[in-house]
């Protein structure tokens, strides 16, 4: 029996020899271009230790922190902002009211197809030349929101339909169904999607480079092109002390995605749910239990009593 996947046979001897030589072609590939690349800019003496000098000085840290504080600003605003008008999106395009899906769906399809560098530009000129970072939020809210919406309908159509016409059988409302029954079910499935649009969310902060909003971006850009040295604009330094903050930023955010993921899976584990039953203790829906059956807490009729022999007829 083939040891490979269901989708392919597993290579044979000659396939592996092949693989291995394109393996090592391309990491010589690779090698050799990061190689050039280096050469070129020391040459040009961005790894010279003179260009680290202005991150010495208290004006440049304290540049930097602001431009983190404005990144971590925008994007908290912006975060809050998607996840809300992304739940209302969702809500709207799972209405029963035609106008209202239809009106959900066009908003959703226009923003989501609408370029996010333009956005943020015509709200910057047409609406907040005033408020830079409201151009960017609002730019991002809309984008993203728009995202959101389709990952927490997606998610909320993935739950089996049987809880749903369990729940409506038992009596209950759309909004309570919603609520009790479809999203919490549904979280689970949704939450790797939502963090990973966040992390997005977060890298799309630096686009407020382009209206001069004093993100890290354009605090580095700043840095890069007015601090001169004896070897000349340190670029190449301000890259590599800004991309570890992103870089860091987007690991912790990932990082919480995953706690909250095994949080999650624990207490699912630790209480596990009860099935919704009809008359007669039959399940409702095609649920499951998760623990011991239901039906040992019921205790079972009594069987019925043989009826007492009459006596004979002697005794009477």
């Amino acid at each position: 029996m083939s040891s490979g996947s269901v989708l392919y046979d597993a290579p044979g001897p000659r396939a592996r020899a092949r693989n291995r030589i394109i393996g090592v072609l391309a990491v010589a590939g690779i090698a050799a271009l990061i190689w050039v690349a280096v050469q070129r800019l020391s040459s040009h003496g961005q790894f010279a230790a003179a260009m680290w000098e202005p991150f010495e000085y208290n004006g440049t840290q304290e540049r930097l922190l602001h431009g983190l504080e404005d990144t971590l600003t925008a994007f908290g605003y912006a975060a809050v902002l998607s996840l809300a008008l992304g739940a209302l999106l969702a809500a709207g395009r799972l209405s029963d009211h035609r106008p209202v899906r239809w009106f959900c769906t066009a908003f959703v399809e226009f923003f989501r197809a609408m370029p996010l560098v333009i956005m943020i530009f015509a709200l910057y000129q047409g609406v907040f030349s005033d408020a830079p970072m409201w151009a960017l939020v609002i730019g991002l809210t809309l984008y993203n929101g728009s995202v959101q919406a389709e990952i927490f309908r997606a998610g909320i159509v993935a739950v089996p339909r049987g809880q749903s016409e369990a729940a409506y059988a038992l009596g209950m409302r759309k909004s309570q169904v919603m609520t009790t029954v479809l999203v919490p079910q549904a979280f689970r499935s949704m939450l790797p999607s939502v963090l990973s649009q966040l992390v997005v969310t977060l890298k799309d902060t630096s686009l407020g480079y382009i209206i001069t909003y004093e993100e890290l971006l354009y605090v580095g850009k700043l840095i890069a092109s007015t601090t001169s040295t004896a070897e000349g604009y340190p670029y190449i330094p301000v890259v590599l002390v800004i991309a570890p903050i992103y870089i860091g930023l987007c690991l912790a955010l990932s990082g919480l995605a995953k706690w909250i993921e095994r949080r999650g899976r624990r207490s699912a584990k630790g209480t596990p749910a009860l099935p919704a039953t009809g008359p007669g203790g039959a399940l409702l829906g095609g649920a499951q239990t998760a623990g011991p059956a239901v039906s040992a807490a019921v205790p079972a009729p009594a069987a019925p009593r043989d009826p007492e022999p009459e006596p004979p007829a002697t005794l009477r």
